[in-house]
């Protein structure tokens, strides 16, 4: 039997539950700390990065927002943080999981067609896990 066009994704109700508590709990975490406020990019890791003669440029500027500078840095490896001494790790860590949480929800849309779809869309949830774990918000 094939699936109806516009049927939903297969996620439990467990996990629809808790990507969506995740998603609420972090965001009205992150938002709270408004101390830090500034521009972000949004999304930078180094597919929205070009190599120019000037130094790197960010491009794909569609998710720029404004909050914390550590919201930008929960796309980086963990170790980028250390570069920035002034970061809050407490909200680095909800910003990690709000990422994950984020973007497990963009997989799990009815019409992602994205590359190893069903790969991500476990290792997104996966990821939301050991961020909440990581950074003992669970």
């Amino acid at each position: 039997m094939t699936k109806p066009i516009g049927a939903p994704p297969q996620i439990s109700d467990a996990d629809r539950e808790f990507l969506g508590e995740t998603l609420e709990a972090q965001t009205s975490a992150v938002t709270a700390e408004t101390a830090g406020d500034q521009l972000l990019h949004g999304e930078p890791h180094p597919g929205n990065l070009l190599p120019t003669k000037k130094g790197p440029l960010f491009v794909d500027l569609a998710t720029c927002c404004r909050g914390p500078i550590e919201f930008d840095l929960a796309h980086a490896p963990e170790e980028v943080a250390g570069h920035y001494p002034g970061a809050d790790q407490s909200l680095l860590h909800r910003c990690r999981a709000l990422n994950w949480a984020m973007f497990s929800a963009w997989r799990w849309r009815r019409d992602d067609q994205m590359p190893d779809r069903a790969h991500w869309r476990a290792e997104g949830l996966n990821n939301v896990r050991s961020a909440l774990e990581s950074g003992g918000l669970n």
